[in-house]
């Protein structure tokens, strides 16, 4: 057992500072998998390490996927490793074999969690599920089913289950999207209004949205130029106009 501070910096640079340079990697996959199980940021910083020996040494993790699903809470849009928990999350999303429950489980959860996402996190997210969708055709079915929500009682979705093959989100769909659209923020409704029409088969590039901030999306608004207004009348420059100017010269107190 390792206190909670030390264990973090240990895996803040475990995956690039560490496991290239030992000549068995693999000795470290037993307290990869246990940090991985403790949950919070140390399952996240955990992830790192993790994909390296899942993708370079044939680590078999069976649950590895639904102890992913289950990271994904409120937290997740706030913590300060968000870049890099979504970066390895897109790449252990990205193979084509994965179940469509799977997925459509990811897509509908990471919705559902965005309602209440600030719109730094908003503006990376909806590229995210709109890339999900492009890599797994078959859960289109959660923006394209007949009738929508209005065919539904209820959302069958079944937000606290932890296993994603019951938590029938292939049964619902997305209207969380579709509330987004009428988002305060206008970025954020226009980015929701794409699922509205056919999406490109190119991916979006999220890469640069990863560590989008408040403060860059607040900057990015100040510095906007203003747009000029077109007024159906004429400006007034002064109070009286140009017969004020004349009754200052007149009546000056100098």
């Amino acid at each position: 057992q390792l206190p909670t501070g030390l264990y973090k910096k240990v895996l803040v640079i475990l995956h690039d500072s560490v496991l290239p340079y030992m000549n068995e990697p693999t000795l470290m996959m037993d307290f990869l998998t246990v940090a991985y199980g403790i949950g919070g940021a140390i399952s996240l910083l955990a992830l790192n390490g993790l994909f390296i020996l899942i993708h370079q040494h044939n680590l078999e993790y069976p649950d590895f996927y639904k102890k992913l699903y289950n990271l994904l809470d409120p937290s997740i849009y706030h913590v300060k490793y968000r870049a890099r928990f979504f970066h390895l999350t897109d790449l252990f999303l990205s193979s084509s074999h994965l179940p469509s429950y799977l997925v459509a489980a990811f897509i509908k959860r990471l919705a559902r969690l965005a309602l209440t996402a600030p719109p730094e996190a908003l503006l990376m997210i909806i590229p995210f599920i709109c890339n999900l969708f492009r890599r797994h055709p078959a859960c289109r079915v959660l923006v394209h089913r007949p009738g929508g929500p209005a065919d539904m009682s209820e959302d069958p979705y079944v937000m606290e289950e932890e296993e994603p093959s019951e938590s029938r989100a292939l049964e619902s769909s997305l209207w969380e999207i579709k509330s987004l659209q009428n988002h305060y923020h206008p970025d954020v409704a226009r980015a929701a209004a794409v699922l509205n029409q056919s999406l490109s088969e190119m991916e979006d590039d999220i890469s640069g949205l990863l560590e989008l901030s408040a403060y860059e999306l607040f900057d990015k608004e100040v510095k906007k130029k203003a747009v000029d207004v077109p007024l159906e009348f004429e400006q007034v420059r002064g109070l009286f106009g140009k017969k004020n100017d004349i009754f200052a010269e007149h009546f000056s107190l100098d």
